[in-house]
């Protein structure tokens, strides 16, 4: 059985730092390509970014520069370390893995106000 759990995720005040996790159970770890995604109220899931086997890197526009991902394969382990928090990053942002199928975490909150 496959299992994405997230953490990380909670208040920021803008301009802040978060860094998010993602632990991986069930597959083959360092085959898989991870990912960040995340949706706001009433918008659609959207790529954050991705790290492949080989670990290169994918990012949306609105994070280049802001946002990291990187992956720990001995631990099973994807992180997303994020810069420069602007309440536009406001949303519930979701662990990702293509390993033969599609795999989701349960999503982890993420708000950025003052």
């Amino acid at each position: 059985q496959v299992q994405l759990v997230e953490s990380g995720g909670g208040l920021v005040q803008p301009g802040g730092s978060l860094r998010l996790s993602c632990a991986a159970s069930g597959i083959i770890f360092s085959w898989a390509t991870m990912g960040w995604y995340r949706q706001a109220p009433g918008k659609q899931r959207d790529l954050v970014a991705a790290i492949t086997r080989s670990s290169s890197t994918t990012y949306a526009d609105s994070v280049k520069g802001r946002f990291t991902i990187s992956r720990d394969n001995a631990r099973n382990t994807v992180y997303l370390h994020m810069n420069s928090l602007n309440p536009e990053d406001t949303a519930v942002y979701y662990c990702h893995a293509r390993w033969i199928n599609d795999y989701w975490g349960q999503g982890t909150q993420v708000t950025v106000s003052s």
